[in-house]
């Protein structure tokens, strides 16, 4: 599917949504039980207006071996703002604030609330298959082979899909350690949803994610020149800059420029690094 990016009145509607989430009241509805960390769902309302949300306080995350503590908000505010800058239209609008438990991220909800009867929007079938082949069909990736039984494998694949690519570019920028299947939400009108980086940014190539099929190929164009725009916007000085300092240190900035101007030299994907996993597990 093309994956046009953010047109004007998209990207000032969120704008407003962004708004909305940091200065609007939040109230909670519930926790989100199956989630690693302390996950909230609520609701966010001012004049009127009001956005379904998902709300994780700084206060509710589980102290990782390899990130700072109390850092993984700030890490999905900044993967927003990355997006946002590169003109795309795949991270929900998020922002830092104070909630009933503290300062937390606070992110547009996507698909229906959890205790609804309406399923929740699935990557599954879309986006990503196990297939009993060697080779993927025509219009999917192979990402590898993956044991789905003993003495039982399957060939993992994901659509040569363009939202997928840009997201794939998106991943390497801000160093994702955690893209699965699960954090991709396609909505009914065809765009693309991105959920969960709070573990992204580290200044060590921890790249893991299940979109490996286009690793080594040539960048299109489409996504050289948002490249480097981004490239221009994280000058020192600038006003992405100045948004992401307070939510990056300044190693992690340096190191994010560093991932951009590496694309841009190479003017390909990442291959898979040697020193980590470079699928998450569970995979979905």
């Amino acid at each position: 599917m093309p994956a046009a990016p953010a047109s004007p009145a998209g990207a000032a509607a969120a704008d407003a949504v962004a708004a909305l989430l940091a200065h609007g009241e939040l109230s909670v509805a519930g926790r989100i039980a199956d989630a690693s960390n302390g996950v909230f769902y609520g609701t966010v309302t001012a004049d009127g207006a009001s956005v379904a949300c998902v709300y994780k306080p700084v206060a509710g995350e589980r102290p990782l071996w390899d990130f700072p503590t109390g850092t993984l908000a700030g890490r999905e505010v900044a993967a927003y703002e990355v997006c946002r800058a590169l003109g795309w239209d795949l991270v929900p609008p998020t922002v830092l604030r104070d909630g009933p438990f503290g300062e937390g991220m606070c992110q547009q909800w996507v698909g229906p609330a959890p205790d609804a009867d309406e399923p929740a929007p699935t990557a599954a079938d879309e986006l990503l298959a196990l297939v009993d082949a060697d080779e993927p069909g025509p219009g999917w990736k192979a990402v590898g082979f993956a044991e789905t039984g003993p003495g039982r494998t399957a060939l993992l694949v994901h659509a040569d899909d363009a939202r997928l690519r840009r997201l794939a570019v998106l991943d390497a920028v801000i160093n994702n350690a955690d893209r699965k299947g699960g954090h991709l939400l396609p909505l009914p009108d065809g765009r693309l949803r991105a959920i969960d980086h709070g573990v992204a940014f580290h200044t060590d190539d921890k790249l893991r994610t299940l979109l490996w099929g286009w690793a080594g190929e040539p960048l299109p164009q489409s996504v050289r020149e948002p490249l480097r725009r981004l490239a221009g916007e994280l000058a020192p000085g600038g006003a992405l800059t100045g948004r992401l300092a307070g939510l990056l240190s300044e190693v992690e900035l340096e190191a994010l420029r560093k991932r951009v101007a590496g694309l841009l030299g190479g003017g390909r994907h990442p291959l898979p690094g040697g020193n980590w996993p470079a699928i998450p597990w569970p995979p979905v």
